[in-house]
Order: C-alpha cells, then sequence, then structure tokens
C-alpha cells in the first residue's frame, strides 16, 4: 500500500525542485555553445528548417530541440531547455521509489539531487547523459509503481537518448548478477548449517510456478514502440532518425577498443573536489551495511562500485559517465544521514551547542585549507596553516570523543553529523554554483564534455564590427 507524502516532504520536494531549477535554468543561455553542443544544436536547426541532416544517436534531444527551434526560433537557451529539465526533473525520481528507500530519506535525496554539482553541471550541457539518466530512472519508477504506459514513454526516451545509456545498463546487470551470487552463497552457508543442525524434520516445499504472460508486458511494449516510433522519425518529419538511434549501441562497443582519452585520475579527483559530502556518508552506509547485512545498502554498494570501476576502465571514457555511480552513491548517503536526525526534545540546546562548535571548528579549519592552496607548502607560513588545518580536526575529534563519553553519545554523534552536514553542505552548493559556469565563464570545469571557448563575447563583438563597418 503507498502512503501518501506527508506535508513536510511535499515541501521538501518543492523546495529542492525549486532549487533545482534556479541552478539549471539560471542564465541558461548567456555562456555560448561549445563544439559538442553546437553540432547537436545544428542538426536540430537543420530539421526545423525542413533540412535532412544525418543524424548522431541522440535522436531525442535532437528531434525534441527541432520543435522548439521551430517554434520560438533558435537560442543557446533552447538548446539546452531539454537537458535543464530533465536535470530538474531528476528531484522527483526519489519520490517514485520512497516505498524502496523510506520517505525520509527520498525527500534527503531530492535535495541531493537538486545541488549535486555533476548533475548541475551536466544539466546545463546538450548532448549529456542527464536525458538518459531521467529518462531511465523515471521509466524503472513507473514500472515499479504498475504503470507500464508511463514507463514505456520514458523507456522509448531512454533508448534515444545516446550511448551513454549502455554504460549504465551494464553497470546495473553486473551489479544484480554480483548480488544474485552473493545471496546464492548466502543461501548455501545457511543450507549447510541447517543440515548439520537439524532440530525439526523438513517440510519439501516447491517453488511456484512462474506467471510470466507477455500480457503484462503489452502496454508497456505498446507505449515503447509507438514512442519510439513518434520521437525518432519526429512524426514522420525526420525519418533518418528511425535508424539514427539504433547506432549507439555499436558506438558504445567502438569505445571498448579505443584509446583512452581521459586519464583515470580526473575522474576521482572530479569526485573528491565535487562529491565530499556524498562520499563521507555513503562510505560510512557502506561500512555499516556490510557489518550488519542491510541487502538493500549492500546492493547499491556494489551498483556504485561496479559503475566506478566500468568507468574507469573504459577507454573512451568521459567524466560525465560518472552519474551512473553517483545515483547509488547519493543514495547511500541519503539512507546514513537519514539516521542521525532525530533529536531528543531534552538533549537540543545541548546538540545545537556541539553543532555550531563543530561548525565554528570547520570552519577554521575551511580559512585555513583555502590559504594553504595560495601559500608555498616548503615555507614557514604554509607549515603553519598545515598545523591549525590538521590541529581543529584533531580538537573536533577529541571535543566529540569527551562529550560521548562525558553526556551522551547520542549528542555528541547527532551534533557532529550536523556540523558537517551545514559545512559539507554549503561548500557542495558552491561548487554547483561553480558547475554551472556563470562564477568565471573561463574556468575549467571537470563535468564539462568539452572545453568552453573563452572570450567568446569578444570574438562575436569583433565579428559584428568587421560585419557592420564592410556594409
Amino acid at each position: 500500500m503507498n502512503s501518501r507524502p506527508s506535508r513536510c516532504e511535499v515541501i521538501a520536494y518543492l523546495l529542492a525542485f525549486l532549487l533545482a531549477l534556479g541552478l539549471r535554468f539560471g542564465r541558461l543561455g548567456e555562456l555560448p555553445l561549445t563544439d559538442s553542443e553546437a553540432r547537436l544544436a545544428l542538426d536540430a536547426l537543420q530539421i526545423a528548417h525542413g533540412g535532412s541532416p544525418a543524424l548522431s544517436s541522440h535522436v531525442a534531444y535532437t528531434n525534441l530541440t527541432a520543435i522548439l527551434f521551430f517554434v520560438f526560433g533558435s537560442f543557446n537557451f533552447l538548446a539546452r531547455f531539454w537537458p535543464a529539465l530533465a536535470g530538474s526533473a531528476l528531484v522527483f525520481v526519489p519520490l517514485l521509489f520512497r516505498e524502496q528507500i523510506q520517505p525520509r530519506p527520498a525527500a534527503i535525496l531530492a535535495i541531493f539531487f537538486a545541488v549535486d554539482p555533476a548533475f548541475v553541471a551536466l544539466s546545463r550541457q546538450a548532448g549529456s547523459p542527464i536525458l538518459a539518466l531521467t529518462a531511465s530512472l523515471f521509466a524503472a519508477g513507473f514500472w515499479m509503481r504498475r504503470q507500464p504506459r508511463a514507463a514505456g514513454i520514458f523507456l522509448a526516451l531512454a533508448l534515444l537518448s545516446g550511448p551513454a545509456l549502455w554504460l549504465g545498463v551494464l553497470a546495473l546487470l553486473l551489479a544484480w548478477m554480483l548480488m544474485q551470487f552473493l545471496s546464492a552463497r548466502q543461501s548455501e552457508v545457511r543450507t549447510d548449517l541447517s543440515e548439520t543442525v537439524e532440530l525439526e524434520p523438513k517440510t519439501e516445499t516447491r517453488a511456484a510456478p512462474s506467471n510470466f504472460s507477455i500480457k503484462q508486458y503489452s502496454p508497456l511494449l505498446t507505449s515503447a514502440i509507438l514512442s519510439l516510433l513518434g520521437i525518432s522519425t519526429l512524426f514522420l518529419l525526420a525519418p533518418q532518425g528511425l535508424g539514427a538511434w539504433l547506432t549507439s549501441l555499436p558506438q558504445f562497443f567502438t569505445g571498448w577498443v579505443g584509446s583512452a582519452v581521459i586519464p583515470p585520475g580526473r575522474l576521482f579527483l572530479a569526485l573528491g573536489m565535487y562529491q565530499l559530502l556524498g562520499i563521507l556518508f555513503a562510505v560510512v552506509a557502506t561500512l555499516r551495511g556490510w557489518l550488519t547485512g542491510e541487502r538493500r545498502v549492500i546492493g547499491l554498494g556494489l551498483w556504485m562500485l561496479v559503475a566506478l570501476l566500468l568507468v574507469v576502465f573504459y577507454p573512451a571514457r568521459q567524466t560525465a559517465d560518472l552519474v551512473w555511480m553517483l545515483v547509488p552513491l547519493w543514495t547511500l548517503a541519503a539512507l546514513e544521514l537519514a539516521r542521525h536526525l532525530e533529536i531528543d526534545r531534552e538533549d537540543r540546546l545541548e546538540t545545537a551547542g556541539v553543532m555550531i562548535f563543530t561548525v565554528l571548528l570547520l570552519a577554521f579549519a575551511w580559512m585555513d585549507l583555502s590559504a594553504l592552496s595560495l601559500t608555498p607548502i616548503p615555507s614557514e607560513q604554509g607549515t603553519i596553516r598545515m598545523l591549525l588545518f590538521f590541529g581543529a580536526l584533531l580538537l573536533l575529534i577529541l571535543s566529540a570523543v569527551l562529550v560521548g563519553f562525558g553526556w551522551s553519545a547520542d549528542i555528541a554523534r547527532v551534533g557532529v553529523v550536523w556540523g558537517v552536514t551545514i559545512i559539507l553542505g554549503l561548500y557542495t552548493l558552491g561548487a554547483a554554483w561553480g558547475a554551472t559556469g556563470l562564477r568565471n565563464a573561463n574556468a575549467f570545469e571537470l563535468w564539462n564534455s568539452s572545453p568552453g571557448i573563452a572570450q567568446a563575447d569578444l570574438l562575436s563583438q569583433t565579428a559584428d564590427e568587421i560585419s557592420e563597418w564592410s556594409t
């Protein structure tokens, strides 16, 4: 039985959606299109003008953008509209899986999806994997909620979103196989134990017959095929799209035999610089899940690890391919953070004191770390900054231990977790703002699929002046 979301959950989802809209649509068309974006946008523009270009495998983006170009004209804002909308809609994915991950972690996960720097950066890029990711998660969510027609529509969108889909499908399939293998091993161990010590005679049980029928999947297949035909051919206005989307799978396999372009170290650097909050809580949740044997956490941990290893060993890897591991990463972080939100009314003041103390110490350590990045290490000032940084962290650990032993372990735990979440949450929000490219248009962002054009405004102004003088 699906319970309706509470008022607090509705408010949390609305706030997450508004935050996602602001980060993804704010000044969306201000930055010029990169080479990869312009290539797809030009295909959409040719279709809008009645042409028949040779389409790439990003058929969903090209045809849907062609509709916008035909109705409203060609603008950079419209060229990035559909990825920004897909990235904003991503915050409602936890609502579809609310019963599987519990209401409170689902609401926290929606906020994480809204402010994640990778999702923000990719939502502002044409042709990024964000369309494939959002459509796949919506298809799975609607299927689990027994809405096959909606699931079929989003399945078609996922198939038409380029080769990035297949890396996510492969990661999920391998994680599922590993989970089944571990479950089989556990069942064998339990069977051996039960055979060794028999307390009562066993009754033979037979597996229930499978009720598989094509009728169960007919609404899904019907809506998926109709959506696939309608979107890929743009309702017969661009029939070349029907064959273009089929090239995504060969393109994915071709990437396994090519040469590496991006070093694996850049992947780990991107995760360490942008997802500190998620990594911290996800690691804690994974360790706790393996120690307690929680099946849900173990499955998410395997999914996260497999998705990461696939991108590392994929020769044609891009930093954007890590989006498939960010979903289980933030899910684990939300599950772990939800365990530390309960505060007793009698301990509110004490918990608030520990939280404020944690925030102040981490802010002090943050300032030392920022100053250390601008100071040469083999110097007296650099050594002092480093000592102050580690001293602040050591003081925080000692203070938490003393509060836990002398006062209450729950007060120390909840206060420290809230303080860490506030500081790293502000850091994540700042990184998300930087990932938009609006803070510094010429800065290099690790999540960008291709480098931006430096000083494009000067180039455009010069071209306009030359055109004006020549006429």
